[in-house]
């Protein structure tokens, strides 16, 4: 983001602070509308939608600010990214120009920002000083690199490679793919266990999550948990994963010390995206089939009501959310 835009998105949040009551500042759950160039607004209170904001076309994903206070809608066809105040939904800004932002992310250490530009077969490395990003690099990697996830010294960003069935380690500090390994069919999600030693991947064309030793390089399990394993979510106790089966209609629970499936969730609508309340009791999951949100009860682990909201919500924000891991 330039300075100049961030200097807009400060205004725009100041004159909104004033001119909204108290009242109005309700936690909203954000979702991306993908086939309606639109994000959701979702009243936490009430689980109803209280309004939508145009953004750009096909919304896949999402990615706070380093600082909390904004977040980043990236709009993969109209190569651009819409910038949104995490409590009240305003937009803040746009910047136009950043090509095909399918995934995006940040570094821990906040000095790097990276997308996945699914379409164009290529990961771009940005350098990001707290207030401006600069193009360093785009690395090619074929094919359609899909989901982004960063080791925790902020070295190394692992990618889904989703039409060649590989994975790939991209060294920031030089811009180079490290290596290439061979996974299971269509690689969605992937995470980085708390320990930093294992790669999680979910194998979308097949039924199970991939586990790969990073010191070896080298797959040493695959763990069934539904058809079209995809994306991931954290319960927030560093132990247990959910797994999100877009073709089961499922939300796996995985203990990732134990390397097994503990719990299963019916989801429907071909769940997709997932986000977790602070406290951990609800669990909100996109049903990406089914245009709608649905909310599951983690005490009873079962589908206690569903919001609709536009066609093929993808990725879901919660401000108020549990830790990632």
């Amino acid at each position: 983001m330039n300075t100049s835009l961030r200097r807009a998105a400060a205004a725009v949040l100041s004159a909104v602070a004033f001119a909204m009551p108290a009242a109005a500042f309700a936690q909203f759950a954000i979702v991306l509308n993908s086939r309606d160039a639109s994000v959701s607004l979702i009243d936490q209170t009430t689980f109803k939608e209280v309004g939508r904001v145009d953004v750009g076309k096909e919304p896949h994903h999402l990615y706070p600010m380093p600082d909390g206070k904004t977040l980043i809608v990236a709009n993969a066809v109209s190569n651009d990214l819409h910038f949104l105040d995490p409590s009240s939904g305003k937009v803040l800004g746009r910047l136009r120009g950043i090509d095909d932002p399918y995934q995006l992310a940040f570094s821990p250490d906040e000095k790097w920002f990276v997308t996945a530009a699914l379409r164009l077969d290529r990961v771009d490395v940005y350098s990001w000083d707290g207030k401006d990003k600069k193009l360093v690099k785009q690395v090619p990697l074929p094919k359609a690199p899909s989901h982004l996830w960063f080791s925790a010294d902020s070295r190394t960003v692992y990618v889904t490679l989703q039409d060649s069935n590989e994975i790939a380690a991209v060294d920031i500090p030089t811009q180079t793919v490290s290596w290439k390994l061979k996974v299971g069919r269509q690689p969605a999600g992937i995470l980085v266990s708390p320990d930093g030693k294992t790669l999680f991947v979910g194998v979308m064309g097949e039924d199970y999550v991939e586990v790969i030793d990073i010191a070896t390089r080298k797959t040493v399990n695959k763990i069934r948990t539904g058809k079209g394993a995809h994306n991931f979510r954290g319960l927030g106790d560093k132990r247990h994963l959910l797994v999100s089966n877009r073709v089961d209609n499922t939300v796996s629970i995985l203990d990732m010390t134990e390397m097994k499936v503990v719990g299963q969730i019916p989801v429907p609508g071909g769940p997709d995206c997932m986000e977790l309340t602070a406290d951990g009791k609800l669990l909100w999951v996109t049903s990406r089939f089914a245009k709608q949100v649905s909310i599951v009860d983690m005490a009873s682990r079962k589908v206690v009501r569903t919001i609709p909201v536009g066609r093929s919500p993808h990725g879901i924000y919660l401000h108020n959310r549990a830790p990632l891991l």
